[in-house]
């Protein structure tokens, strides 16, 4: 992971509606192993981390300058750190106005990974800890705390650079129950969201279950398929890639590669080519089976409490909007 350009700031700010104050470095940080084994542990925590959105720019305006400050960089007409301190000025800003917010050392990373090029902007804290030093004492120690982020954003340059269509190069952590504190952190970077993940994934697993009823597959088949779906999508958030509907499509059914592709564009699902994964929304997908005496039941768990309701004090199963098979079957039964 090539790391192109990288440094650290600091805001010191209490949640107490007092001044934000910068200690802003005036280099950039040195190569080195710790700064790689840094920025590979934060992408790593960072991909775990669940409730995030994706999006892209706001127009540029006095509002928004964020995204003008990056181009005017990566034009050449501004160094990393004149950029970096720039941005980091306007954060401090921004955080004075929010009272709640607290400060913390910012890190602006450039780096490389694979061919595209990211900038990945966080706001690190710190944890109380102990260590045993050299002479063996037991000393109080500080590190980071890479598990708590809450603030924090990544920018696929590559794509906002080439492909002027999308709308999903900027990753953010996003705040949970609505409007929070954090807002102010994206309206720093300036984005806004234009995939819903969690809406995307939920859409992708309906089209599956219909694909799997339409083909009439034997159910450890089906189970097979479930297996290969979750499998590749949850890989996918964990690289913080997204998932790509043809690849998983050939992935789905080798001898038909495109047989479930096909599927989500003669139903006309609305899905886009590609879409980032919702961890959460993946862990709920589930299949419920059961076999006995002559029985076999089987269907996903998101149609629970919908299609299919369970009455544990009856032992009963409450199945409505019966398949058409299903239900052509038992009317050519009854007559």
């Amino acid at each position: 992971m090539p790391i192109r350009h990288c440094i650290v700031h600091l805001i010191d700010k209490k949640p107490d509606g007092s001044p934000a104050v910068l200690h802003a470095r005036d280099s950039e940080l040195a190569s080195s192993q710790a700064m790689e084994n840094l920025l590979a542990d934060l992408n790593e925590s960072y991909n775990a981390k669940q409730g995030k959105a994706w999006g892209l720019f706001h127009e540029e305006s006095g509002a928004y300058p964020f995204s003008g400050w990056l181009k005017t960089y990566l034009d050449g007409e501004q160094d990393f750190t004149a950029f970096s301190r720039q941005a980091v000025e306007h954060l401090q800003k921004l955080m004075e106005e929010s009272n709640l917010s607290t400060g913390g050392h910012v890190l602006l990373a450039h780096y490389q990974q694979g061919m595209t090029d990211y900038l990945s902007i966080t706001l690190l804290h710190h944890s109380e800890g102990v260590a045993v030093t050299d002479a063996l004492d037991v000393a109080p120690a500080k590190h980071l705390d890479l598990g708590q982020l809450h603030l924090a954003a990544r920018i696929n340059i590559s794509e906002w650079q080439n492909n002027k269509q999308s709308k999903q190069y900027i990753s953010f952590i996003k705040g949970k129950n609505g409007k929070k504190v954090s807002d102010y952190f994206r309206d720093f970077i300036g984005c806004q969201e234009g995939v819903d993940g969690p809406g995307e994934t939920r859409t992708l697993l309906k089209a599956f279950s219909d694909f799997v009823e339409s083909e009439d597959l034997p159910e450890d088949s089906a189970r097979e398929k479930t297996k290969t779906l979750v499998g590749y999508a949850t890989s996918q958030a964990k690289l913080g890639e997204p998932i790509t509907l043809e690849e998983l499509s050939g992935l789905i059914d080798e001898e038909r590669p495109k047989a479930f592709y096909e599927h989500i564009r003669n139903k006309d699902y609305g899905m886009a080519p590609e879409f980032p994964a919702d961890k959460r929304t993946l862990t709920q997908f589930q299949r419920f089976t059961g076999r006995a005496e002559g029985l076999s039941i089987s269907f996903e768990a998101h149609l629970l409490g919908s299609k299919i309701e369970y009455d544990e004090g009856r032992d009963m199963l409450i199945i409505r909007q019966l398949p058409t098979q299903l239900k052509d079957q038992l009317k050519r039964r009854q007559d």
